[in-house]
């Protein structure tokens, strides 16, 4: 087993530094903490902790791992998960991995060794990954459900939405309102959510006629920033779309704040549509379209999945996929203010 001392050896920092970035210290630099939790995954560094000696208590906690608490699409599901947990008599570990499999890592061990009684992942990466086997053995030991994602290569419980046709309705929407050159700002295509919402606007594209142009597209991890970035390409393009289709609410808020910079208006100058009814969508004038995603019924039926699969650990696995419907506002359409065209 590898130490502390192994650790900070392999960073090339201080065994104080290491302990800090274990202990989640805001203190230490990023190129510091970038290289302890590289060293951590590399070595598989476990804490020894004395609870691992003290194994005779059921736990009652569960892990719930997500990839970013200011997304506000993880607020209502992060609420239905500790719902669920305290009318059950368990307690919940909230986890943030900032969508970074590093991260991710130094969690999944971390609540492995708190002898946890289960674990709802929603994975940073879809594909495989060094935390693919760490979650493997995780999941001999203790339940672990998978939210919103897949992992390629484990065969778990997996609560999803249906991304495809969520997202070929959106685009249909945008083509029926007479759009033609339909840009997109998704997540990366190794998230199943960034995937299979590029898949549903092809399929749009194709079954409207419309030839897909790769130039219209960006891909990127989802965060408002990245939104920004890519919609500032998008509109600079010597024929830029007439209409984006953004993968999330982080991405349409980056898209919002393109739009407002360069002075353009929605729906005549730019559309827009995207995934994630968030509260501000009818705030904001216009009003934006959306796709609603069942949020709060997410996290609900995955910690209820697990609570079941905590009490009857033979179960069937089991994939679950929820329906999102779409919202129609005026930053898509001219509408009347209840939403009908």
């Amino acid at each position: 087993m590898a130490s502390m001392t192994d650790v900070a050896r392999r960073a090339g920092v201080s065994i104080a530094t290491v302990s800090r970035v274990l202990a989640g210290s805001e203190s230490v630099n990023a190129a510091l903490r970038d290289r302890v939790l590289t060293a951590v995954r590399e070595l598989n560094y476990r804490p020894n902790k004395v609870a691992r000696s003290l194994r005779v208590q059921k736990s009652t906690s569960i892990g719930l791992i997500i990839p970013d608490i200011q997304n506000s699409f993880y607020l209502s599901i992060v609420r239905a998960v500790e719902d669920v947990a305290f009318d059950s008599h368990f307690r919940v570990f909230l986890c943030n991995s900032d969508e970074d499999v590093a991260k991710e890592a130094l969690y999944l061990s971390h609540l492995d060794d708190e002898q946890i009684a289960g674990v709802i992942l929603v994975p940073a990466r879809e594909k495989q990954t060094p935390n693919t086997e760490q979650i493997r053995h995780l999941a001999e030991r203790a339940p672990v459900v998978l939210l919103d994602r897949r992992i390629a290569g484990l065969d778990l419980d997996t609560i999803l939405t249906n991304n495809v046709d969520a997202a070929y309705d959106g685009v249909t929407h945008l083509v029926r309102n007479g759009h033609r050159s339909i840009g997109a700002i998704l997540g990366v295509s190794d998230i199943t959510t960034g995937r299979e919402r590029f898949e549903g606007y092809v399929r749009a594209l194709a079954d409207a006629g419309i030839p897909y142009e790769a130039e219209y597209v960006r891909q990127v991890v989802p965060k408002e920033p990245n939104g920004y970035a890519a919609a500032q390409q998008l509109l600079a393009l010597p024929n830029p779309p007439s209409a984006i289709f953004t993968g999330n609410c982080e991405l349409t808020a980056g898209v919002l704040r393109a739009v407002c910079d360069l002075n353009l208006n929605m729906p005549s100058d730019i559309a827009l549509a995207g995934f994630d009814d968030m509260p501000w969508n009818v705030i904001v004038r216009p009003g934006i379209t959306a796709i609603a995603q069942p949020t709060y019924e997410l996290g609900h039926v995955a910690a209820t999945v697990l609570m079941e699969r905590i009490a009857k650990p033979a179960k069937p696995l089991r994939e679950i996929v929820l329906k999102s419907k779409l919202v129609v506002r005026k930053s898509s359409q001219f509408t009347d203010d209840s939403g009908h065209a």
